[in-house]
C-alpha cells in the first residue's frame, strides 16, 4: 500500500511539472490539444494540460539570417557568373509559419535563389555591378510579398558578391585597359589643343600690346616734336636769338656738305651763296610779326636750297 501511494505521488508530481511550461523572452510556442491547434504560448510561465496538450512548434521571433551559398546565374547578355546573398527575416505570425509551410528555412532559401537568378537575368553584366542596390530593393519587395502568407517579414536582402568567370574577368580587364588608354589619348589631345589656343591668344595679346606701345610712342614723338616747335618759335621772338640761330644753321649746313663730299662716288654740288643769308633774313623777319602764331611762322620759313646732282662720272673704287 505504501508503495502504491509513493508511485501515485510521483505520478502526480510529474504530471504537475509537465503541465508547467516556461517560454523564454524572444520565443513563442504553439500548443495542440488532441491534434488540433489550441493556443500560442508567450514568454513567461504557461500552464497546459499534461498528456492532452502538446507543444508542437517552438521558435524565436527575433530577426534571423539565412546565408545563400554562391549560385550560377546567367545575365541578359549570356554571361555566366556566381552570385550569393544574405536575407534577414523574422516570424510575425507563429501559427501561419508552422501550418502554412513545412520547412520555412528551405522554402525561403529556394525562393531567394529563384528571385536572385531572375533579377540578374534581366540585367547585362555591366549593370549587375552598378545596380546592386536596385537588385537588393527588388528582391526585398518580391520576397516580402511572397512570404507574407507564411507569417514571415523579410527585413533586408543583401547581394554579397557577384563573381564572373576568369575568362570574363580577363576580358573586362582588357576592356578597362583599352578604355584607360583611350582616355589618356583624349586628355593628351585636349591638352595640346588647349596649349595651342593659349599660345595663339598670348601671341594675339602680345601683338595688341606692341601695337598699343607703338601708337603711344608715335603719339609721344609727335607731342615732343610739337613742343620742340613751340619752344623754337618762342625762342625766335628774342632779338638776340637770331645770331645763335644763324650760327646753328650755318653749322648744320656745313655738316651736310661735308657728308656729301666725303662720299666715295663722284658728284657735282651747286651751292647758292645767297640761300643761307636769305633763310636767316626770313627768320629775322619773324620777330617783326608778334601777333602771329609761332608755328605759323615756322611754316613760312624757307629752307636753304641745295641743288644736288649725283652723277656717277667714271665711278672708281679707291685703290
Amino acid at each position: 500500500m505504501e508503495f502504491f501511494l509513493l508511485v501515485l505521488g510521483v505520478f502526480i508530481l510529474v504530471t504537475l511539472v509537465a503541465g508547467v511550461k516556461i517560454i523564454n523572452q524572444g520565443d513563442e510556442a504553439l500548443v495542440e490539444r488532441l491534434g488540433r491547434f489550441h493556443a500560442k504560448l508567450t514568454p513567461g510561465l504557461n500552464i497546459v494540460i499534461p498528456y492532452i496538450d502538446q507543444i508542437v512548434f517552438k521558435e524565436t521571433i527575433r530577426e534571423q539570417v539565412i546565408d545563400i551559398q554562391p549560385q550560377q546565374c546567367i545575365t541578359k547578355d549570356n554571361v555566366s557568373l556566381e552570385a550569393d546573398a544574405v536575407i534577414y527575416w523574422r516570424i510575425v505570425d507563429m501559427k501561419r509559419t508552422y501550418y502554412a509551410v513545412a520547412n520555412v528555412r528551405q522554402a525561403m532559401s529556394n525562393l531567394v535563389l529563384t528571385a536572385l537568378r531572375a533579377e540578374i537575368g534581366k540585367l547585362e553584366l555591366d549593370q549587375t555591378f552598378a545596380s546592386r542596390a536596385e537588385i537588393n530593393q527588388t528582391l526585398l519587395l518580391e520576397l516580402d510579398e511572397s512570404t507574407d502568407p507564411w507569417g514571415i517579414k523579410v527585413m533586408r536582402v543583401e547581394v554579397k558578391n557577384i563573381a564572373p568567370s576568369k575568362t570574363v574577368l580577363d576580358s573586362m580587364e582588357q576592356q578597362m585597359a583599352a578604355e584607360r588608354r583611350k582616355r589618356a589619348v583624349i586628355l593628351n589631345s585636349e591638352g595640346e589643343r588647349q596649349s595651342a589656343i593659349n599660345s595663339a591668344e598670348g601671341e594675339a595679346q602680345a601683338q595688341i600690346t606692341r601695337a598699343e606701345a607703338a601708337r603711344q610712342q608715335q603719339a609721344l614723338h609727335a607731342e615732343g616734336t610739337a613742343m620742340a616747335l613751340r619752344t623754337i618759335a618762342e625762342t625766335l621772338r628774342d632779338p638776340k636769338a637770331s645770331e645763335a640761330l644763324q650760327f646753328y644753321l650755318t653749322q648744320q649746313y656745313l655738316e651736310v656738305s661735308n657728308k656729301i663730299g666725303s662720299s666715295p662716288s663722284s658728284k657735282v654740288f651747286f651751292l647758292d651763296p645767297n640761300s643761307i643769308t636769305g633763310s636767316l633774313n626770313a627768320l629775322l623777319s619773324m620777330n617783326q610779326s608778334k601777333t602771329e602764331d609761332p608755328t605759323d611762322s615756322l611754316k613760312k620759313l624757307p629752307l636753304p636750297s641745295l641743288n644736288l646732282q649725283n652723277r656717277m662720272v667714271n665711278k672708281q673704287e679707291p685703290s
